[in-house]
């Protein structure tokens, strides 16, 4: 096996990735764009998306870290606006995406559009909430477009697999389709309800912090396969899985969740930067097997297709958003009344990613039972390749604009830290209570300075961050915080120079040496996390 390509692969994404952060353009974008380029370089090799590895080896790990990221609590308050999407509009743009392909191509039967309905009706929100990211957009509406990511997928794959039975033969009916729909969604949730709880307590009771990480790494390959052994939805029982682990993270060993986040930023980096560099590189692929449809016939499918798919989610967001609200009072109690603007940039931010084009690759290429080609399967994949490509590429680089343009309030950094000082100030004034207490009991006696040692780390966490509200130094621009992390950051470089100088004149060996780097590296990352 020649991994040369895979290498190239990883190492070119990566450093792409890490150059669009200097760059106005979102990293998704950027990939999207230069893969592109290079498909057609010589000497670059085919790289085929096959759905047999996308599916289960590279979705489950990014829904993980996307869901153990988010916030339970965020996601339950924003329930039926995620619902309406993930669930609703995968629906409605599968039937009506598919309808629209079946009126505008010849020949090509029912069956076969509403397959590719529900291949392009998923968006792939992980470029939309990075531009979200960069561009501060209110937390209501990242968490909406976050939450539509995390469930969409199990729906339309659900519904790409009950289209796709109609359509090569194997007698769907309407009620054995949504028989299927309920067994995937419910079976989904109760697999991550029944594997969640002990997987949890392996965490708590696990102290090695590299077996804790051996097991994280596991987990969302775990609930996607144990979902998908019992035809339940895969995506749904990683999503469950990942989102009680993440509401009860605190409760795992500090040095686990230390090394379990570093651990899953450069997975999550690795993989998203491939896929998207992927995407551009199925050109070449996509174009070899077009046969008939090349030239005008072809872009002007490509050019409907997109078209349909960006309006049927405009006709689906805004009633979805605005009806509820005139038909439940109790939606007008619980709820804010929304502005024209967010929905107009949860419409705009719909852009199709990799796993529609995973899906796309999966379609078989022949008839249930016979040797007859599946209708239009090449024009289905360029199509879903037209779609990716121009919902990232339009509404990508014309989103960061728009927000702009709409004014739309981002957050409030202001409030958001008053809300972190007054949270720092309660647990500082129950830690010194609780540290009182301990004081009183002969068994923890300590010396006097160690004792207030305790007390100026407490009072130093407690004015970090009202101190980031204070005035800058006029001639550095720092607040007082941060010339005090960078000072303590000079000091614990001057300690790690005078170590390595004792390694190397052989009073200390390595392995106390690494002891030593260890706890300072400790203290500088617990410098770094406050400065973030």
């Amino acid at each position: 096996m020649d991994v040369m390509p895979l290498l190239l692969l990883v190492a070119g994404s990566a450093a792409i990735a890490a150059a669009a952060r200097r760059t106005p353009v979102p990293a998704p974008l950027l990939l999207v764009a230069i893969g592109l380029a290079v498909s057609y370089v010589p000497g670059v090799p085919d790289y085929t998306l096959d759905p047999h590895i996308v599916l289960p080896l590279i979705l489950p790990p990014l829904l993980h870290t996307a869901a153990t990221d988010s916030s339970y609590l965020d996601l339950r308050a924003q329930l039926r606006p995620v619902a309406m999407l993930s669930v609703g509009y995968v629906l409605f743009a599968t039937f009506v995406v598919g309808w629209a392909l079946y009126l505008i191509v010849p020949d090509l039967p029912l069956t076969a559009a509403l397959v590719f309905g529900a291949v392009v009706a998923p968006p792939d929100a992980v470029a939309a909430t990075a531009v979200a990211r960069r561009v501060g957009l209110p937390s209501r509406i990242t968490t909406i477009l976050q939450g539509e990511s995390l469930l969409n997928d199990a729906t339309a794959i659900t519904a790409y697999r009950v289209a796709l039975a109609a359509a090569v033969g194997e007698g769907a009916t309407w009620a054995g389709g949504i028989g299927e729909f309920l067994l995937a969604a419910i079976g989904g949730v109760v697999v991550g309800l029944v594997l969640m709880a002990p997987i949890h307590w392996l965490r708590t009771h696990i102290k090695e912090a590299l077996l804790q990480n051996t097991l994280s790494l596991l987990i969302p390959f775990v609930a996607y396969a144990v979902a998908e052994q019992v035809h339940a939805s895969g995506v749904l029982a990683v999503v469950v899985v990942a989102l009680y682990l993440g509401h009860r993270a605190w409760e795992v060993d500090f040095a686990t969740r230390l090394q379990e986040e570093a651990v899953w930023k450069m997975v999550a980096f690795v993989l998203e930067s491939a896929v998207f560099a992927l995407i551009g590189l199925q050109l070449p692929v996509v174009l070899r097997g077009l046969g008939q449809y090349e030239g005008a016939d072809a872009a002007w499918y490509a050019l409907a297709v997109f078209l349909v798919v960006v309006a049927a989610r405009f006709v689906w967001v805004y009633p979805a958003t605005f009806l509820p609200r005139l038909l439940s009072a109790r939606i007008r109690e619980r709820e804010e009344n929304p502005s024209w603007k967010g929905p107009f940039i949860i419409a705009w931010a719909g852009m199709r990613g990799v796993v529609s084009l995973a899906i796309a690759f999966s379609i078989p290429l022949t008839m249930h039972d016979s040797e007859e080609p599946f209708p239009h399967r090449n024009l289905i994949l360029f199509l879903t390749f037209t779609t990716v490509i121009g919902t990232l590429v339009v509404q990508g680089l014309t989103l960061p604009p728009l927000i702009r343009l709409l004014k739309v309030p981002g957050r409030d950094v202001q409030a958001e830290t008053l809300a972190e000082a007054n949270a720092q100030a309660q647990a500082s004034r129950a830690a010194e209570r609780r540290l009182d207490e301990l004081l009183t009991d002969e068994r923890n006696a300590l010396p006097a300075p160690l004792a207030d040692r305790l007390r100026i780390v407490l009072e130093r966490r407690r004015n970090a961050v009202w101190e980031r509200l204070g005035q800058a130094n006029p001639v550095t621009g720092e607040s007082v915080d941060d010339t005090y992390r960078r000072l303590s950051r000079e000091m614990i470089s001057a300690e790690r120079e005078v170590f390595v100088r004792l390694r190397d004149a052989r009073y200390i060996d390595d392995e106390m040496l690494r002891t030593l780097l260890r706890r300072l590296d400790l203290e500088e990352a617990a410098a770094f996390r406050e400065a973030a």
